[in-house]
């Protein structure tokens, strides 16, 4: 057990039973530990359900293409816990290194004494702590749970309240309707600050153009006082500042394009004015593991068929298997090679909304188990998948369905998707050897 891990057990004792979102805990830690969270970098705070990492990461790869230093906090890790604190204050904003990951959450750990706490919690006040404490041009600040009682959302008066495309997720936290769930991501909107609002169905934009009219937070609403879309492979964007023709985002699918338009008009509504060279430079550089990531090397690429490609995304919900299965067209459509899905899910995700997307689409599915509490046996992840009209079986690990889908001689070789969960993603990339940087 590494130093940060043993912490990390050492506070998961301190966790609330029940978790009760709520703002108290924070708060008191935090002004016991001196308010880090008032001596921080300007502040970009992105809600949603979906597109949250992806919007972030083309957020940070266009302001560091203009020369600016940016830190970075996302929610959850992959592989380490570090992955969730970039320092800016590095050249090219490198993860906290361990020992000073575990000074930040000691130094929490001994301001909250033996009070309940969350871990996300005092991750976040660790987080205030390194970021208060190093100097940067902005912080990017990715809300971990809903966003009205979220622990990030301590920070009175950021330049920008971004909020990605909501879909029905953790419903038995934030509600049990879409319009609730999106009432709690509208939490984050401030009195005089933008709230930059990604394209979302009419219910969902109605509802947070509502209570940013009530926060008094400017709008700035996709469709209305900003449009981006796809011409001829190019990324169009155009607000009252003007238009621009950019290239395609590095990140792959259409869905893509909209956060990346997010990520537009969350600068240019925060008034961080950028040379359109280092927002064409920020949409080819941008990077972000788990989402469409395409693995070319590893332990895990030797095991799938010769030819055969091997793709991850973190995907587990519905709209995010919309998202998915969008892509994957557009991927037959350019190279037509048989699909195969290896899929693991936890108990708290609706698998079926999930599944129904890639219906037509798939030419079989293999369950694999999560090493986790609520992870869903892959015997009931296969029997979901022939529910929704695909061919599918249970294995034991990703290795055997690695295995296994080699067996099925397929001809071309397959395009094999590894999907359900960022959990699940965690333990790919962990097992293929791949670095996260």
């Amino acid at each position: 057990m590494t130093p940060v891990d043993s912490i990390l057990e050492r506070l998961l004792a301190l966790h609330p039973k029940r978790i009760d979102l709520s703002l108290d805990r924070m708060r008191r830690v935090l002004e016991r530990l001196g308010s880090p969270e008032k001596r921080v970098p300007p502040v970009i705070h992105v809600a949603g359900t979906n597109g949250k990492g992806s919007t972030i990461a083309f957020l940070r790869a266009m302001l560091e293409a203009a020369g600016k230093s940016v830190h970075v906090y996302t929610s959850p890790n992959l592989v380490r816990v570090n992955e969730r604190f970039r320092l800016g204050s590095r050249a090219g904003g490198l993860l906290v290194a361990d020992h000073e990951l575990v000074a930040a959450l000691a130094e929490c750990e001994r301001a909250n004494g033996d009070a309940p706490i969350t871990l996300f919690e005092i991750e976040t006040a660790a987080a205030f702590v390194l970021f208060a404490r190093s100097p940067a041009d902005y912080l990017l600040l990715e809300v971990g749970l809903g966003g009205r009682l979220d622990a990030t959302n301590v920070i009175e008066r950021p330049l920008a309240s971004v909020v990605t495309p909501v879909s029905m997720d953790h419903v038995e936290f934030l509600g049990d309707t879409i319009e609730k769930i999106a009432a709690e991501k509208a939490g984050i909107f401030r009195a005089g600050v933008p709230a930059v609002i990604a394209p979302q169905t009419d219910l969902i934009a109605a509802v947070l153009e509502r209570h940013a009219e009530r926060a008094r937070a400017p709008l700035h609403a996709a469709g209305r006082q900003w449009h981006a879309g796809v011409e001829h492979g190019r990324l169009v964007y155009q607000d009252e500042k003007g238009l621009l023709d950019l290239p395609p985002p590095k990140l792959f699918g259409r869905h893509q394009f909209d956060n990346a338009g997010t990520a537009i008009a969350a600068l240019r509504a925060a008034g961080v004015r950028l040379p359109a060279k280092a927002i064409e430079q920020g949409l080819m550089r941008a990077e972000w593991p788990a989402r469409l990531q395409r693995l070319t090397s590893g332990q895990l690429v030797s095991l799938a068929p010769l030819g055969a490609e091997l793709w991850l995304d973190g995907g587990h919900n519905a709209d995010g298997g919309r998202a998915i299965a969008a892509a994957l067209g557009d991927l037959e459509e350019r190279v037509s090679r048989p699909l195969v899905l290896v899929v693991g899910m936890l108990s708290t995700k609706d698998r079926s909304a999930f599944l129904h997307n890639f219906t037509g689409l798939v030419r079989r599915v293999f369950g694999v188990p999560i090493h986790q509490d609520k992870g869903v046996p892959a015997d009931e992840i296969a029997a979901s998948a022939r529910a929704a009209g695909m061919p599918a079986d249970a294995t034991e690990s990703i290795e055997d369905a690695l295995t296994k889908i080699g067996a099925l001689g397929f001809d071309p070789p397959p395009r094999i998707l590894i999907t359900g969960s960022l959990y699940l993603a965690g333990e790919v990339l962990a097992a293929n050897g791949t670095e996260l940087l």
